[in-house]
């Protein structure tokens, strides 16, 4: 599926097509790619009552004029093709009739071959010059470059699906487990399930979602991480909770029904990022409601980072608020993250949400949470992330 980038680009292709017939008095314009054989029509700009040309039509490549300019058995520019032994050899030429006709090659940087770049009408021109051809070859140069960069974009595109194919078919992630941890009773009441991946490059978590959201596999790879994350329920201790990472894009494609059916909804909690955006949140409140009312809980992720975590907070009235750590970071030494870490818990007091404090990694951070009367907590001073086996040990 083309972005907004990519229709940009053909924007501009036609744009040249039109100015280059427009400007050099011709009635048909268009790009090829040559193809396994073939050429295809890729842009196309005017056409007369016989020439019906369309972007995507095809035909044999030995059979146009395309191949024969670029392997030198017709010229660049031809004022009448009638007048050509190699070009009447071609039944198009009395068929449309061709007369006037200007085709140069569309090379990409390292010298391949793309296509070429053409206009013809149905009748001679002897006025048609070098001078034109020339004009005709920069703005094939331009369209190449454009061409160049969009069979980059397609390829990185192609590179990145397989990519993600790959870990979902290898089954190349696994998922740890990071207790959440009541500080006062000095228990562990739930845990955080979290992504890790085995497969190259070497990134974070986050990255491997965004990319896979690029090439619209994110809901196939959440869903599997799920999954994976559910198999390891039955071995946590039975009062305690897991909590499972999902995009609103997953909720909102009703991709947790199956998954989560014949859960213990009662012992999971969804966490929903402050970074992802929601386009409607009745759709996703509706979305939630059955789950939540078997007992399913919603936390609302990285709150205090930006923005959106204030707006899912209003808006989808959370079960639980959990502070993002970049504000228990700065908790004991920055008075301003103190006072909106206040606020938080402040509001949630109010609306009867529960608050869960992430990334704690010092004594003077908890300390604090302590004196703000946040309960619970997870960081590595409390736990780190651990395999479901070394937890179980």
């Amino acid at each position: 599926m083309l972005g907004a980038r990519e229709l940009s680009l053909g924007g501009m292709l036609c744009e040249a097509l039109h100015s280059v017939r427009t400007h050099l008095g011709m009635e048909v314009a268009f790009i090829s790619e040559f193809s396994e054989g073939e050429r295809i029509f890729r842009h196309v700009d005017g056409r007369t009552e016989r020439v019906t040309i369309s972007a995507g039509d095809s035909g044999p490549l030995e059979d146009s004029y395309c191949q024969r300019v670029v392997d030198g058995r017709l010229p660049e520019l031809i004022n009448d093709a009638s007048q050509l032994a190699e070009a009447l050899l071609l039944p198009v030429t009395r068929a449309l009739p061709v007369g006037a006709h200007l085709s140069v090659p569309i090379r990409f940087s390292d010298g391949r071959l793309y296509g070429t770049f053409c206009c013809f009408s149905t009748q001679p021109d002897g006025s048609l010059n070098e001078r034109d051809l020339n004009t005709l070859r920069l703005f094939a140069g331009f369209a190449g470059r454009l061409l160049e960069y969009q069979a980059g974009r397609e390829r990185g595109h192609d590179e990145m699906q397989a990519r993600i194919r790959s870990v979902l078919a290898e089954r190349a992630y696994e998922v740890v487990y990071q207790p959440i941890v009541h500080v006062v009773e000095g228990r562990v009441v739930g845990h955080e399930a979290l992504a890790r991946f085995r497969a190259m490059p070497q990134r974070s978590p986050d990255q491997w979602f965004a990319e896979a959201g690029l090439v619209g596999l994110q809901q196939e790879l959440e869903v599997a991480l799920i999954e994976a994350a559910l198999q390891g329920l039955e071995h946590l201790p039975a009062d305690s909770y897991l909590s499972l990472n999902v995009s609103p894009g997953t909720i909102l494609a009703g991709g947790l029904d199956q998954v989560l059916g014949g859960q213990p909804l009662e012992r999971l909690m969804l966490e929903v990022t402050e970074h992802a955006s929601v386009p409607d949140y009745t759709h996703m409140a509706d979305a939630l409601r059955p789950l939540r009312e078997r007992g399913l809980r919603l936390a609302v992720d990285d709150a205090g980072a930006g923005y959106a975590s204030f707006r899912h907070i209003l808006r989808l009235k959370p079960d639980v608020i959990k502070l993002d750590g970049s504000l228990i970071h700065n908790l004991d030494s920055d008075a301003d993250c103190r006072a909106l870490a206040a606020a938080l818990i402040r509001f949630a007091e109010e609306t009867g949400c529960k608050v869960v404090a992430e990334g704690v990694e010092t004594e003077a951070e908890l300390a604090v949470l302590r004196r703000l009367q946040v309960n619970k907590a997870q960081g590595y001073l409390l736990g780190r992330p651990a395999p479901l086996e070394q937890l179980r040990r």
